[in-house]
């Protein structure tokens, strides 16, 4: 395990729990590669931050319960979480929002450059979290 990269992780979720986007933002490489769950992929800082900007604005979320395992180079993780959510305003295409609560299991992957996040791709079971907003 590479302490560098558990540290820049650790540091990641803690901006994100923060809602620390300046923070959050500066941890990434200016071409981010970002694979969305179930989703495309998008590339580049400000794309991210904007993708952020939409998720900030329909759900409010904690990253909890988090274990990082890194390669010995540090350059590769996979990082299994707890996401305990409230859905806030409702999201195209998904059900209506009314402040329903979800806590549902997550991982990620990342590629680590330079001391920064190269690459995330995040991962949960999208139809787990339909049926916890729409009971």
């Amino acid at each position: 395990m590479n302490q560098n990269t558990i540290a820049l992780l650790e540091n990641y979720y803690d901006a994100f729990n923060q809602q620390d986007m300046e923070r959050f933002l500066s941890l990434l490489t200016d071409d981010v590669v970002h694979d969305i769950n179930q989703g495309g992929r998008e590339v580049g800082r400000e794309v991210f931050a904007a993708f952020m900007a939409r998720m900030n604005h329909h759900y409010k979320e904690q990253i909890v319960d988090i274990s990082i395992t890194t390669n010995d180079a540090g350059d590769r993780a996979a990082v299994e979480f707890r996401v305990l959510g409230e859905y806030l305003k409702t999201d195209e295409g998904l059900p209506e929002a009314n402040g329903q609560t979800y806590d549902l299991t997550a991982g990620a992957f990342f590629d680590i450059r330079e001391g920064k996040v190269a690459r995330i791709s995040n991962y949960y079971n999208l139809q787990d979290w339909i049926a916890q907003v729409a009971g």
